[in-house]
């Protein structure tokens, strides 16, 4: 019975080729573009709109169950090796936490990478992980309470705008991957 179990186990953790060098394949071009572009904006939370699109994009074009997380882990790691931001190692857990969301969503909500609206709203819920990323770093510098709250809703509102614009890129794109015959 035991055996039979971890068999089941180990058979939903595994990934083929294809859908693993695709997940790789976005989890690289999250972190390419945005090294590329290197824009500074100086608005809070322009840099969603490229991490929603490929991590739902990852989780949209494979049959994986997991396929935002493990881009964003890839990506998260990426970004961190190359230095991104100040967070450091919790740059992982951003992405993290917006990939798990992803998953979620797609977990619920099987059809919604063809619908537009739901694929809005789940950018951004998955954007909206960044108040809390905020928070919790403007709370480890010691940043007041108040003030931290306010700027952490600021910087959320803000990613959460720019994801939902990565968000509605995706039904397109993958429509069109599928139109190619390039994925299922």
């Amino acid at each position: 019975m035991a055996k039979s179990f971890v068999g089941r186990f180990s058979d939903s953790f595994r990934l083929p080729l294809k859908d693993a060098l695709f997940l790789g394949f976005c989890a690289v071009f999250a972190v390419l573009v945005r090294v590329v572009l290197r824009l500074h904006l100086h608005i809070s939370g322009h840099a969603m709109i490229i991490k929603i699109f490929f991590l739902m994009l990852g989780r949209g074009s494979t049959p994986c169950r997991y396929g935002a997380s493990f881009t964003a882990l890839l990506a998260g790691t990426a970004a961190m090796f190359l230095g991104f931001a100040k967070a450091g190692p919790l740059i992982i857990v951003k992405y993290l936490m917006a990939g798990v969301v992803i998953d979620l969503a797609a977990f619920f909500l099987p059809a919604m990478f063809g619908s537009y609206v739901l694929c809005a709203l789940v950018a951004g819920v998955a954007s909206s992980t960044k108040f809390f990323s905020a928070y919790a770093i403007n709370a480890l510098v010691g940043m007041d309470p108040v003030v931290n709250l306010q700027r952490s809703l600021l910087e959320a509102a803000g990613a959460i705008t720019f994801g939902i614009a990565g968000g509605l890129m995706v039904p397109m794109v993958i429509c069109r991957l599928k139109a190619y015959g390039v994925i299922r």
